[in-house]
């Protein structure tokens, strides 16, 4: 026989039940004991005054629309520099890292008209603030310069 089974025939059983409760009780005790003793409490937290914080800046739109402006001018550099008879209808990446924005511009198309060259796109714009959709023209100014005749949101 195993000494487990040859203690409870013994009749330890009741030394082994005893030891039990006395567990249980110590566990149920203790943290009533410290409830009881001035544990922690509500009505005598205080508020922590080492704590120091500052305000946000007075005009959060600002970085934003600075923000969107870079943008437009990353987006109307990819604009300028693209080659469309290379791109064959593809969509050009473009990427601003000064704001972490992203995205893409798509149905790039060169028009000529009476000596004017002007490039219309669709772009999409990925930055913090959300996405968006953006309907473009860039033209041909003056020295070579391509100048953003048109960037509006949709």
């Amino acid at each position: 026989m195993s000494r487990i089974a040859q203690a409870f025939d013994s009749g330890q059983w009741s030394v082994i039940a005893s030891a039990s409760a006395k567990a249980a009780l110590l566990t149920l005790a203790l943290p009533l004991a410290g409830c009881g003793a001035g544990g922690f409490s509500l009505q005598k937290a205080e508020v922590d005054r080492s704590i120091i914080t500052s305000s946000a800046p007075s005009s959060p739109a600002a970085p934003a629309v600075s923000d969107q402006d870079s943008d437009q001018t990353t987006i109307g550099n990819a604009v300028s520099s693209a080659d469309i008879k290379e791109l064959g209808g593809q969509t050009v990446p473009w990427a601003n890292a000064g704001t972490g924005s992203r995205g893409a511009i798509t149905e790039l198309v060169e028009l000529k008209d009476g000596g004017l060259t002007c490039r219309r796109f669709s772009a999409t714009r990925e930055s913090f603030d959300g996405v968006a959709l953006y309907k473009g023209e860039l033209c041909l100014a003056g020295a070579g310069g391509w100048r953003m005749q048109e960037f509006k949101a949709l």
